[in-house]
């Protein structure tokens, strides 16, 4: 008996010990196997998903098991803007009721009085802006108080806009559209609505109005050298020509369009930082070039192949020019409102101080009453608009149909290869 007991005592020993070994062996083995299996899902999460190994064939049995719906998947979020509304000597009064009309706490604002502008219009400006109820609890309207010296026809237009581009994307990344107007510019649209009708567009799109069709402009644009003044000198005057002339380039291709634009996020990155050279090259040569606001953002988008496909032939402006060759602007007065709202645009311009076409702009296309915001689903508090509701809500109303009517066209010819970068 003493020696069966003996026996057992020599071989239970060696069984625990054998267990324990295995036991450790097969949890290490595990963890290994978990490891190897979640390497080779990464490795193979890079493929298309037709090729996933948690993928089952029709035959399987895990396929034919109902798990039940999938959850919707989240849509975009709503879309914003950053705008720049510039103005000049006299503009104040115009600039301010431009800025309340396109305003959404959404959005992010930067207004510019360039130095012709008497220092006491600006220092109003900035002072209204500080004072704000709203705009100071926000804090999305930012003013250039380093006023550019701005030329019309020259390249310090090309200049200012790529500094108001500089300071959003430096103030905030959270935005998906550049648009770029004057104080004599206005909405034909709420916020709200052009936020709803941008809500479902891809987000590099650029509206930009161009056509590589020069026609007169080769010979009166292209080929005389200018000097804008604005670019060396604190006191504001015209730009004047030089006796020398030169030949088209052959380097890249001229375009040509409307100074108003509206640029996605990537298109200003690419322009501002210029990981390519092309937009700093492209802004050299448009130094001397008569007119350059409405031939660089074109030039530079279509000259290069990543960007001219996303480009649409549109400025989403109304205006009404003089007959050819198009120079200068009409005036828009009450007689062009139907004009105005058939064109489905989001803008239009030129409007005088306080005509009488603006106030019903604001009655039957934007509901604005006057010193205020345009209402929208954000505003709250008494008098209307006073506080910031909730910024995710938006109300569109018919004007939202409109430009969507409009963009619709549009996309359709950018999309089939028509009308672009042509």
């Amino acid at each position: 008996m003493v020696s069966m007991l003996n026996m057992e005592k020599k071989w239970v020993f060696p069984l625990v010990i054998t267990s324990l070994i295995c036991t450790i062996l097969v949890t290490c083995f595990n963890m290994g196997l978990v490891s190897s299996v979640h390497k080779i899902n990464s490795i193979f999460s890079i493929f298309p998903a037709h090729i996933s190994m948690n993928q089952r064939r029709p035959g399987y049995a895990e396929s034919k098991i109902d798990t039940g719906p999938l959850p919707p998947p989240s849509g975009p979020a709503l879309p914003r803007f950053a705008y720049l509304v510039s103005g000049s000597k006299g503009d104040l009064e115009k600039l301010w009721r431009t800025l309340h009309a396109l305003y959404h706490p959404r959005n992010q604002y930067v207004v510019h009085l360039d130095l012709e502008a008497p220092a006491v219009e600006r220092v109003t400006l900035a002072s209204r802006i500080a004072n704000h109820t709203v705009f100071s609890k926000v804090g999305n309207v930012y003013m250039i108080t380093k006023a550019n010296m701005v030329t019309y026809r020259g390249p310090t237009m090309v200049a200012n806009t790529l500094h108001a581009c500089a300071i959003h994307l430096n103030r905030s990344k959270n935005w998906d559209w550049f648009i770029n107007l004057s104080a004599s510019d206005y909405p034909l649209v709420t916020q709200d609505d052009l936020i709803d009708a941008f809500s479902d567009l891809n987000r590099n799109l650029n509206f930009i109005e161009h056509t590589s069709q020069l026609g007169w402009k080769a010979d009166k644009r292209a080929m005389p050298l200018i000097i804008d003044p604005g670019l060396y000198m604190s006191t504001k005057s015209d730009i004047f020509w030089t006796s020398q002339r030169r030949a088209l380039p052959t380097a890249f291709k001229l375009f040509t369009g409307s100074a108003w634009t509206v640029l996605s996020h990537s298109f200003v990155e690419f322009c501002v930082w210029g990981w390519d050279n092309l937009p700093r090259t492209l802004l050299m040569y448009y130094t001397n070039f008569l007119s350059s606001p409405e031939g660089y953002f074109q030039t530079v988008v279509c000259n290069v192949p990543e960007f001219a496909k996303t480009v649409v032939n549109h400025d989403l402006h109304y205006i009404s020019w003089d007959t050819p060759p198009k120079q200068h602007p009409h005036i828009l007065t009450l007689n062009d409102m139907d004009k105005m709202v058939r064109s489905n645009a989001a803008f239009a311009r030129k409007f005088s101080q306080d005509d009488p076409v603006l106030d019903k702009i604001d009655k039957d296309l934007l509901g604005r009453e006057k010193g205020s915001f345009t209402p929208g689903a954000w505003c709250s508090g008494e008098p209307k608009c006073l506080k910031v509701g909730d910024m995710n809500k938006i109300k569109p109303g018919p004007g939202a149909q409109r430009v969507r009517q409009l963009i619709a066209k549009l996309s359709t010819k950018a999309i089939l290869g028509r009308d672009q970068c042509k």
